[in-house]
């Protein structure tokens, strides 16, 4: 069985920061990835990074602020979220992949995780 467990999201005002962490256990992915959902919207791709060799792909939305990267011998992918803005407010969700071309499509993603609250305050 394969787990994918999200960490770190929390309250923070807006400009602040959080590291979000997603351990996955069970199986090694070829890439993984962030995506959130806000309120009343729908799921959207935040940044990917394939597993092998680190190369990432991050949303407009998000690139300068938001780093994607992984620990390989940790299991474990993170998600440095700087100057963080009131829209940036959602939940955000770690999702993995047997595929091995990076992709912002959230059906590409096979394995999701429970996700974790963001929310950003004036």
């Amino acid at each position: 069985q394969v787990d994918l467990v999200e960490s770190g999201g929390g309250l923070v005002q807006a400009g602040g920061s959080l590291r979000l962490a997603c351990i996955a256990s069970g199986r090694t992915f070829n890439r993984m990835g962030w995506f959130r959902q806000a309120p009343g919207k729908e799921r959207e791709f935040v940044a990917g990074i394939d597993w092998m060799s680190g190369g990432t792909m991050t949303a407009d939305s998000v690139k300068g602020r938001f780093t994607i990267s992984r620990d390989y011998a940790k299991s474990t992918m993170y998600l440095q979220m700087n100057g963080l803005k009131l829209e940036d407010t959602a939940v955000y969700f770690c999702a993995a992949s047997y595929r091995v071309s990076l992709s912002s499509t959230s059906d590409s993603f096979s394995h999701w995780g429970q996700g974790t609250q963001v929310t950003v305050s004036s």
